[in-house]
């Protein structure tokens, strides 16, 4: 099975303020979204949710890529508290040096 073709994939967005905000994706009537708190150079995402009609599509992984593209551009660390995101590092030791000392 090949890759999706990103091109055709409703965009990741990001929301922020000094303090925190937010990945989403527009999927019609609905969105997909992932928040999280900024403190101390650490985003702390705290919450991952995908509608039900998006499950399994990508979406959710397509918005932590992203926050770790991000947080590599940026110098931040990432602490997965929501249990998605956690799973997904468990998944990708190549992010440990993303998790906070």
């Amino acid at each position: 099975m090949s890759a999706p073709d990103e091109a055709r994939l409703p965009p990741v967005n990001h929301d922020r303020d000094p303090h925190g905000g937010r990945y989403w994706i527009a999927l019609g009537e609905e969105e997909a979204e992932m928040t999280y708190r900024l403190s101390g150079g650490v985003m702390a995402i705290d919450h991952t949710f995908s509608p039900r009609s998006a499950r399994g599509s990508g979406v959710a992984e397509r918005m932590v890529l992203r926050a770790v593209g991000d947080a590599r551009a940026e110098g931040l660390k990432i602490a997965p508290l929501c249990s998605y995101v956690a799973a997904q590092f468990a998944r990708h030791p190549e992010w440990s040096d993303l998790l906070p000392g």
